[in-house]
């Protein structure tokens, strides 16, 4: 009985996971969004910071912010786009006021590259390839990158991005055209001639 009950309350829908925070202050149910969310929510906020540790903090404040407000939300409205609104403006607001950049943004590179060569060349080209990244997205702005992440990571829709922003979609259409055309030049600039640089994007 234990394990059934255990079970469903990890089933429970945000929105019910929502109303217990808001009426019984239910610790338990912001832990399970916590849960549910983590991750997607820890590798956007990388995405945008480039940074680990102001990663961690934006996640932590998104979640504070989330029992703060939880009244406030419309329980029959989707929580993830709000929750990914939040975490990208905690970045916006974290990057102003902190040290550049350093931390190589590893998980861009796996994800703009694939391979299927043997090992040795497969550990070589990704680090080249993270280098190019690295380089190519201090150019970009973190508007740009926040767009990069939630369309790429996040398999977010220009519409869908854009409501998530409060952005017009033009706005939007705009940065990812931009971003991914300062991305397709760095990496094929880089790129050993006459080999394929970049699976599963379409440029």
């Amino acid at each position: 009985m234990a394990i059934a009950d255990d079970h469903a309350q990890s089933e429970r829908s945000d929105a019910v996971l929502l109303e217990a925070i808001t009426t019984n202050n239910d610790m338990l149910a912001l832990q399970q969004l916590f849960d549910r969310y983590r991750q997607q929510l820890f590798q956007t906020a990388l995405g945008i910071t480039r940074d680990q540790q102001l990663a961690e903090e934006v996640l932590q404040d998104c979640f504070y912010r989330l029992y703060r407000h939880a009244k406030k939300l419309d329980g029959s409205m989707p929580l993830a786009p709000w929750l990914y609104r939040v975490t990208v403006n905690l970045c916006y607001s974290r990057i102003k006021r902190q040290r550049p950049w350093y931390e190589p943004f590893h998980q861009l590179a796996e994800r703009l590259r694939a391979s299927s060569r043997s090992a040795p060349d497969v550990v070589a080209e990704r680090r080249e390839m993270q280098d190019v990244v690295r380089q190519t997205l201090e150019r970009l702005s973190p508007q740009h990158r926040a767009v990069l992440v939630l369309h790429y990571f996040h398999d977010y829709s220009l519409t869908e991005i854009a409501e998530i922003l409060e952005c017009p979609e033009g706005t939007i259409k705009s940065r990812l055209f931009y971003a991914r055309k300062i991305l397709k030049e760095q990496l094929y600039q880089a790129a050993i001639e006459g080999e394929p640089l970049i699976d599963g994007i379409s440029f």
